[in-house]
């Protein structure tokens, strides 16, 4: 296996299948065969990763309990027999505070108008607040038709006793065709909403072969994966500063798969407690991203990774090019 050949989208087998899939695994689907897009917002850390992972059944997206996990458009398909059901899971929708944040908003507001079915979630245990108005009105304001499904997601964390008054208050809010209570940690109604979702779909074909499951390449869902390493083991000062850059991706003898990344982080103090005393607190992230890229590769990794200080990468447009988040 060459370094081409895995930094591709998974888990298909065959790059040429991806650039040229064959015409039957596209065509050949039964009459009332549903597909598109399904644009999956709401505000930071209500779960839309978590979801679109419980949907897919494996993991393509970063989890953290960090606003703002996501940062770029990422696509998860789920095909079955009846419907291809394309998820784009996008940054949850904030006031931005730098261009990184521009960014950001941009790529989720691009998703409302380009969506077949509007998926906002909400987090049940909550009353809808300022960041749920700001989403409500944005919705309102959209060049979209698309039907929205509200998912009440978190039903596992809240009480019985005012779960009622908090789904009336967000149906108020956002008038949805039809809402589901979920707990995408635990899998709780989301094969509810999974058929919801299908019956609101156009007919259509398949937009992808059947057995591949995102657009993201293998490479930069490992730099993901090593982000959500850091925000999982660091302080609160350094998560935001953050970004990650695959050097190498290849892999080597006895099928072991090299990589090399660099993290970058604003400031020197970053780069301290990343690397921890010692050394510690690296050897923490890298061992527990390791596990992660071996489970997204299913093989053995070799994984070095060097922290680096890039003065306010998050406010330079030429700096934000170079780490993969493109501005338009």
């Amino acid at each position: 296996m060459t370094d081409s050949e895995i930094d591709r989208p998974l888990p298909t087998e065959d790059d040429v299948e991806i650039a040229h899939p064959a015409e039957s695994a596209l065509d050949d689907v039964p009459p009332g065969h549903r597909s598109g897009f399904v644009a999956v917002i709401g505000r930071p850390n209500v779960g839309k990763s978590t979801l679109i992972n419980q949907i897919l059944g494996q993991k393509i997206a970063i989890v953290s309990p960090r606003p703002q996990t996501t940062r770029v458009r990422q696509l998860g398909i789920l095909t079955t027999d009846e419907a291809q059901i394309v998820f784009v899971d996008t940054p949850g929708l904030h006031k931005p505070r730098h261009e990184l944040g521009r960014f950001m908003v941009e790529t989720a507001q691009q998703a409302l108008v380009d969506a077949d079915v509007i998926l906002l979630i909400v987090e049940a245990h909550l009353p809808p607040g300022p960041g749920d108005i700001m989403i409500a009105r944005q919705l309102r304001d959209a060049a979209s038709e698309a039907p929205i499904v509200l998912a009440i997601n978190k039903i596992d964390l809240t009480p019985p006793d005012k779960l009622q008054a908090h789904v009336d208050a967000y149906l108020a809010l956002v008038s949805p065709v039809d809402w589901v209570a979920i707990s995408a940690l635990h899998g709780a109604g989301v094969d509810d909403l999974r058929k919801r979702l299908i019956a609101l779909l156009p007919e259509g074909p398949r937009y992808y072969p059947p057995d591949q499951v995102t657009e993201t390449y293998t490479r930069n869902i490992a730099a993901e994966m090593i982000r959500e390493q850091v925000l999982l083991n660091t302080h609160d000062e350094v998560p935001h500063a953050v970004a990650v850059e695959i050097n190498e991706f290849k892999e080597r003898e006895n099928n072991v798969i090299y990589v090399a990344a660099t993290i970058y982080v604003e400031r020197d103090s970053q780069k301290s407690i990343i690397i921890g005393k010692g050394g510690q607190m690296l050897k923490r992230i890298g061992a527990a991203a390791r596990r992660e890229i071996e489970g997204l590769t299913e093989s053995k990794v070799f994984l070095e990774l060097w922290v680096k200080v890039l003065p306010n990468w998050r406010q330079g447009e030429a700096l934000l090019k170079r780490l993969g988040y493109r501005i338009r």
